[in-house]
Order: structure tokens, then sequence, then C-alpha cells
């Protein structure tokens, strides 16, 4: 590997300083003596652009340097601070210039290489990799392709079904009923996104849709589920499964992980078995969970989509997005573009697109008349529950500080907590914990499955005084002091929780399913939660696993639990935001424990993520 030592000063002291890592550094460096590149300025633009890459962004926005000057200063550490802001960061005019006339992006002269990608839009210049220039533009292409016509439908036949489908009472829902314009939505485009908070009827929505293409589609029809864990898939499966009977479908698909579906090849993250050469062979696919799906991964699945495959994109974007670069579900909700051709829904679903309302949700308002023309639409009114974490998640979504602070001060159902007063915390951890060594010990595996989901510590980082390493731990030795025994922290135990971090094909364990360790006479098996038919395997097999009484908050996407308690850190923390703090809040299904003080919180709630990308424009 390439010393520090052999690199430019001026550009050494950025990762001194904490700005860039070491990675960064050789990157940069590689790429530039590949195009013969010595301009420190073009070098650090390239560095930026890998180390935005590393914090999530698609691309680096050089119309933003000053801003993106005074984050990465804050990603510093304290004692580097002032380092950084002494940094000499260039003047933004002089650098894009610089950039604009390197050999990196007009084009090496030996083969035309461009390692990277200058791009001017009305927002300003974007810089790519070209790798992920290249991805954005293949989705860019393939939706807007996939925009250019509609499936043709019975628009009577399918207003008919959709009253069948969409009823309460025995009578159609009164208007306007979302659930039920998303459906005609997905029966009269290729591309819909359909996005909701939590209890929003997301699923219900899906397994309808699914029952209206069978009915207008006829025999035959091939469905495929899927997500980009193998938790959120089987939570998926078993969704759409449960209402199967009520609506005549047919036996339902077992759900996949994304990289499963598209047929990845073992060892290799980037070869799949389906691509543009081989498509997928179905007429409908769904993922749920969209808002984890990155760039890269979303960019493989609509190339190797048929160009007449209905695509049904389900999430929140609103949650975190996924751990590697790009933020797409939330782009595409954004996207701001127009598309040829009149909608066909005004014959399907006239009163609930019209102007008054006789049901318990408002009337459509401009934008998301707007959104329905680009095939996206927001389901609204909570079904699942109408309470206090409702409220207070709702209040963090929008960045209302005032709203979040007082809702917690409240009480009940929703509390903050002083870091150094947790005794109600400490009190949820022993109650679930020693309920699920109880339940293990007496082998009652609905039991414990059922204690699994009683209350999870979720936090930021995985490290330090606010770290899911310290916390599990610190959760350990409750229940072992309440229990009056040592838990084995080097092996396996009857009751201890567990988190699969990795998929493991073979065995048939995915990445983000939890499960427990369960006694079995003088033996301990593993049971992993995967819905109705649990998966049963000695623990000592599971290679990826980590004992799960704390998880990040990005880990537990996709999971519910009764409460939650949620481990903010110092309100400096770059990884603060209101997305971090939605996503844990929305875990919770009965009551939530914010363990921070008020300016942390006040500091999440306040703060966007964002993640550069082009996608949106």
């Amino acid at each position: 590997m390439m010393s520090l030592i052999s690199v430019r000063p001026e550009l050494r002291a950025y990762h001194e300083a904490g700005v860039l890592s070491v990675a960064d550094v050789h990157t940069c460096v590689r790429v530039g003596h590949l195009g013969g590149e010595t301009d420190e300025r073009v070098l650090l633009a390239a560095a930026l652009t890998v180390r935005a890459l590393r914090h999530g962004s698609v691309c680096l926005e050089l119309v933003r340097l000053p801003e993106f000057f005074a984050e990465a200063t804050a990603d510093a550490s304290l004692e580097g601070h002032a380092a950084a802001r002494a940094l000499p960061w260039p003047d933004p005019d002089d650098l894009i210039r610089a950039v604009r006339a390197s050999p990196l992006v007009t084009g090496i002269a030996a083969g035309g290489l461009r390692p990277l990608r200058l791009v001017d839009t009305p927002a300003g210049e974007l810089l790519y990799l070209d790798r992920y220039y290249r991805d954005e533009q293949s989705v860019r292409t393939i939706l807007t392709e996939r925009e250019s016509s509609r499936p043709a439908v019975d628009p009577g036949a399918v207003a008919a079904i959709l009253d069948e489908l969409f009823t309460h009472d025995g009578h159609p829902a009164a208007p306007p009923d979302r659930q039920r314009i998303a459906a005609a939505l997905a029966v009269t485009e290729w591309t819909t996104i359909l996005t909701g908070g939590p209890g929003t009827g997301k699923t219900h929505t899906v397994a309808r849709t699914l029952a209206l293409l069978h009915r207008t589609h006829g025999p035959g029809l091939r469905v495929a589920l899927c997500a980009p864990t193998g938790k959120a898939a089987a939570t998926l499966t078993d969704a759409v499964a449960a209402q199967a009977a009520a609506l005549g479908l047919p036996a339902v698909p077992v759900a996949s992980t994304l990289h499963r579906l598209l047929g990845a090849r073992r060892g290799s993250s980037s070869r799949y078995v389906f691509n543009a050469r081989n498509r997928l062979p179905y007429d409908i696919v769904v993922v749920d969970e969209s808002s984890m799906v990155p760039l890269t991964l979303m960019a493989r699945l609509l190339e190797a989509l048929r160009p007449h495959t209905r695509l049904l994109l389900v999430g929140d974007p609103d949650q975190l997005t996924s751990v590697e670069a790009g933020a797409v579900l939330a782009d595409l909700v954004s996207r701001q573009h127009s598309r040829a051709g009149d909608s066909v829904l005004p014959p399907i679903v006239p009163a609930d697109l019209g102007a008054g309302t006789d049901g318990e949700e408002p009337p459509l308002d401009e934008q998301e008349r707007a959104d329905l023309e680009r095939g996206v639409v927001r389901l609204q009114r909570g079904r699942r529950f109408d309470n206090a974490i409702a409220r207070l998640a709702a209040a963090v979504r929008t960045g209302d500080v005032e709203t979040t602070l007082a809702a917690l001060a409240e009480g009940g159902d929703v509390t903050l907590l002083a870091p150094t007063d947790i005794a109600e915390v400490h009190a949820a951890v022993v109650a679930a914990g020693t309920e699920l060594v109880g339940a293990a010990m007496a082998g009652d595996t609905s039991a414990a499955l059922a204690a699994l989901l009683r209350h999870r510590l979720l936090c930021a980082h995985r490290e330090g005084p606010f770290g899911r390493n310290l916390w599990a731990l610190r959760a350990c030795d409750w229940i072992a002091t309440a229990l009056g025994r040592r838990l084995d922290g080097g092996g396996f135990y009857p009751g201890q929780p567990l988190l699969v971090t990795a998929n493991d094909y073979d065995l048939g364990v995915f990445n983000g399913e939890i499960g427990v360790v369960m006694a079995r006479g003088q033996d301990l098996v593993a049971v992993i939660e995967q819905g109705a038919a649990p998966l049963l395997i000695d623990p000592w097999a599971l290679a990826e696993v980590q004992t799960a009484y704390a998880m990040t908050i990005h880990r537990s996407q996709g999971s519910q639990y009764d409460s939650v308690s949620i481990v903010l850190p110092d309100a400096q923390s770059p990884l603060l935001s209101r997305q971090l703090l939605y996503t844990a809040i929305t875990r919770a299904r009965r009551q939530v424990q914010v363990i921070a003080s008020p300016e942390a919180v006040a500091a999440a709630v306040s703060r966007q993520a964002r993640r550069a990308s082009g996608l949106a424009v």
C-alpha cells in the first residue's frame, strides 16, 4: 500500500486534520497517477468525492463546497477542528475550473478513460466517480423509458374490482381512499412508488394490488416479492400470506432478498445471473423497504427487469437510507420531471380524486396530484396506531423541535431520560431479558419469540459510550445480576437474543433476522424468527451473529418491538439526524424512551441528513 509520506504535503494535511481518510487519499493519488494529474485542487476534489461516497452521497456537489467544508470540519475530531478550519481550502470557482480542464474529466489520452465525471445541472456542478455516474444514468434512463407508455387496462373492470377489494363494513371505502388510489396506480403504471409511515397500510395495499392484478391479468401471473434484507423479506411474506385467503390470492411466493432475486454469484457482489441480457421472468416485482436499497443495487434491478414488468417500490422515504451510497427512494419521490400522456386514473377512481371528501382522509392536494402523474402515492392515515408515538414521529419527521421536546416532556408512552437517569431503561431491559431466559429454559419457543420482541436498545453508534457494543454488555450484566448468575459472554446460553449480521444461503439465515438460543435437554438450539415457521439450527453453525440486547438503529430497520430505548450521542455527533431519530421511534409499538439531552434531541430533529445525487434533479 502506498505510504502517505509519498503524498504531497498539501493533500496530506487534510488527512492529518481528520477530513480525509487514508483510503480517500490513496484512491485519489492512484486516480491522479492514472491520468498524469498533479494539480492538488483536482486531487483534493477526487478525494472529497471518495469521502462523499463513504458518507452515503453518490457525488460531490461542487457548488456547495463552502457548506461541505464546514460539514467536513464538523466531522473531524474535536481536537482536529482548529486544524481543519485552518486548511488551505481552495476557492470553489478555481477548483471547478481546474476540474473541468483535468484529463481525469476530459479523457485520458491512452484509451480515453474518464475516471471522473463532471456534470452541469440547474442546481450546480456535480463530480462523480465514473461507476456511480453510469449507475445513476442507468436508473434515470430505464425509468424514463418505462414511463413512455402505460399498461392497457379496462377502467370499468378495474374500478369494479377495486370496490370489492377496498371495503368497510361490506361497502366500498369512503373517498378519498389513498390505498385504493395506490392500487389503481399500480395497475395502470409500469413503475409505482408506494410510500408512507409505519402503520399506514402499505402491505395491506400491496396484498390488494396483487389480488387486483391476478383478476385483471388472468391465470399465470408471475409475482416476485423481495426486500433488501432477509428479515424484511420474511415480514413481507407473512404479511401478504395472512391476507391471501380472504382476497382469493393463489399461493403467495416466498419473498427473497434482492441479491437472491437477482441471482448473486457466490463471492461476487456485482455479478448476477439476471441482468440486462438475461431478464427476470416476472410480471410484477414488489420491493419492500425500498429506502434501504442503494444506487448500485437499484441499477442492477432495473437493468434486469423486462420493459413490461410492473415494478412496485414500497417504503418510507423519511427513514434512514441505505448503508451504501445513494438515497434512491427519497430521490425518486422528490424527482421533478414531466411525462407524456394523460393519466388514466380519473375514470377508475373519480370519487377519490374529487375535490370533496366523504371519508376520514383529507382530499388530495396539488402536490399529491402532481406526484400521481409521476407514479408516486403517499399513504397518510395511521391505521395501526394513532397515539403519542405516532405524534412524536410526525413532529420529528417534519423537523418540529418544539413539538418534539414538548411531547417527550409530557411523559407517558414517550419519555426523555437523562443519560444519568436510566432506572426505567434498566427495568425494561431486565423485565424483557429475564422473561426471555425463563421461556428459553422452559423450552417454550412461542413465549421466547414473543419475549424477543418486548424491548430493544437502539444506538446510533457501534462503539464508544453511546454505542451498541457497550450498551449490549451493560444489558447483559443487568440481566445476569437480576438472575443471580453469570451469562456466558464467550459462548451461547439459553435466552440469548441473536441478530444475524450476514446472509448465509446454505443455512437459510439472512442479514437482519433475529432469534433466540433455546434449551433442548442438555443441548442448545438457535431459533431464528422467520414468521410462521421459525428455523431451528445449531447456534455454533452461525458464523455471523451477535448478541442483540442492543443494536444500531440502521440494523433495526424492518423490525418492530413493543418498546424501544433510544441512546443518542452528544449534540455534536455528525450521525444525528431527524431520519435517524424517526427510524428509531417508529420501531416501537407501545413505548419509546429517548436517552439523551434536550440539546441532542434538538440537534437530531433540526438536522436533515442529506445525500448528494443527481437523480432528483
